[in-house]
């Protein structure tokens, strides 16, 4: 595991520098001139000025009443792109408890490098995250790395064993966006549903991964042509929708409002969309990997080909992407789970499932939107604006004047390719290395503090 955060071209001090800047004691005044704005939550796609103090937007265009000029910081950001600070809806930051692979300050780091401003961590923790004390030692750590903002998803069931309901309404009052019980089964689908209407009568936004246990066995890749080939444990496709069709029968049931993180399957996407046109209160997601890469990804036995859920047929893949281009699939996220080097050394049904997902996160979706499989407003929507709704973020995820200043300034014409020694994540374990980019974040702001300069 790498020592400490690489230099980001800011002096760094975790005490002096906690998340973003202290409104009235070291806020800098910003004025970053000339890019392009782009910002779906508004609707704003032109080229103009924008002004940061105290940790927010202040003024859009016309400089504001007693500005400072002379006295505030100035960035010519001409033939860029300004947009809203990317929110990570499931990521795995490996700490409390796993700090042998990663630690919060250094994926923090990888974050911002990657033009993420927010991180919503689940609770598979260790301790678990379901008390308010664990959630704030999260807070706390993140503040102290001083880099991107972390909030907590609070466990449905103590200790996520499946069988006694967590305190969720406490963990909600005390900051947690979410409950779930993250990759965990419950105990059986009474306890499920008891869960389910706990959170509608608090109105708790729950994250459900339908995995059916018996089904995924030992599965380690897709059941399919290349698994059975290969010799591979499969794990098939009614692993995710056969819970995932129990499930939308409960939602109909308790009126839970609940968010997929990850779909894989073509399938899962038409159950949710008919979910949807039902007019259920359901949403989904999907990973930057599963938008990219397929089971011909696990040919060669790469162990960062290893997911969960597995990467499945390019037939899978395309419905993704026309669910995410179509609205049937509202949020991208990195499924980011670091590890050690010697976490992909095994055979591959023993190595440890998960990739590094943070510094690839944007540049994949941007791809996407380059190669024409989905606009750029849609693009930007799944990782800006719509994670800030879901996760009731309302002062993230927009450009507009009075938001939090958390931004990201993207060089569009920058050529480069992902190299395992330029990531800034403890992890390396990334299926990306060696790709080709066309997007690069120069720049980020956490709540006005400009936390990431790329370095020529």
């Amino acid at each position: 595991m790498k020592d400490a955060p690489r230099n980001l071209g800011i002096d760094y001090d975790p005490v002096r520098h906690p998340e973003g800047c202290r409104p009235g004691f070291d806020c800098a005044h910003w004025v970053i001139r000339g890019a392009r704005l782009l910002d779906p939550a508004s609707g704003v796609d032109r080229v103009d000025d924008i002004y940061l103090a105290d940790g927010r937007i202040v003024a859009i265009g016309e400089a504001p009443g007693n500005w400072p000029g002379d006295h505030a910081e100035h960035l010519c950001a001409n033939g860029h792109w300004l947009i809203p600070g990317v929110i990570d809806g499931w990521a795995r930051l490996r700490e409390p408890g796993l700090e042998h692979k990663a630690s919060i300050a250094t994926e923090s780091a990888a974050a911002v490098a990657g033009g993420i401003t927010t991180l919503v961590m689940p609770p598979d923790t260790a301790p678990v995250l379901d008390t308010v004390a664990v959630a704030r030692y999260i807070k706390r750590r993140a503040q102290l790395a001083g880099r991107a903002r972390v909030v907590a998803i609070g466990a449905m069931t103590q200790q996520l064993g499946g069988e006694l309901l967590a305190e969720m309404a406490t963990l909600d009052e005390g900051g947690c966006v979410a409950v779930s019980n993250a990759h965990y089964p419950f105990a059986d689908l009474r306890m499920m549903r008891r869960a389910l209407e706990y959170a509608a009568t608090f109105d708790l936004q729950v994250l459900i991964q339908p995995l059916d246990p018996s089904l995924a066995a030992r599965g380690c890749a897709h059941d399919g042509a290349v698994a059975t080939r290969l010799g591979l444990p499969g794990l098939p496709v009614s692993a995710e929708t056969a819970p995932l069709a129990q499930l939308i029968a409960m939602i109909s049931e308790t009126g839970a409002r609940v968010h997929i993180p990850m779909l894989s399957s073509a399938e899962a996407v038409r159950l949710v969309e008919r979910a949807r046109a039902d007019n259920l209160p359901i949403t989904a997601g999907v990973s930057a990997h599963h938008l990219w890469l397929t089971e011909m990804d696990t040919d060669a036995l790469d162990p960062n080909s290893h997911v969960i859920p597995p990467l499945r047929t390019i037939r899978d893949r395309d419905a993704l992407r026309r669910g995410l281009a179509e609205g049937v699939i509202d949020t991208v996220v990195s499924d980011h789970q670091p590890h050690e080097p010697d976490a992909k050394l095994a055979p591959f049904p023993e190595t440890e499932p998960g990739v590094s997902g943070l510094e690839t996160l944007l540049p994949l979706v941007l791809k996407l939107a380059d190669e024409g499989q989905i606009s750029l407003e849609r693009a930007l929507s799944a990782v800006t604006r719509n994670p800030a709704a879901l996760f009731g973020l309302n002062d993230a995820g927009s450009l507009a004047v009075g938001q939090r200043a958390d931004l990201a300034l993207i060089d569009p014409d920058a050529m480069w390719s992902l190299d395992e020694v330029g990531m800034q994540s403890a992890g390396e374990n990334c299926p990306f290395t060696g790709w080709d980019f066309g997007h690069q974040v120069g720049a980020t702001w956490v709540n006005g503090r400009r936390v990431f300069l790329r370095e020529d």
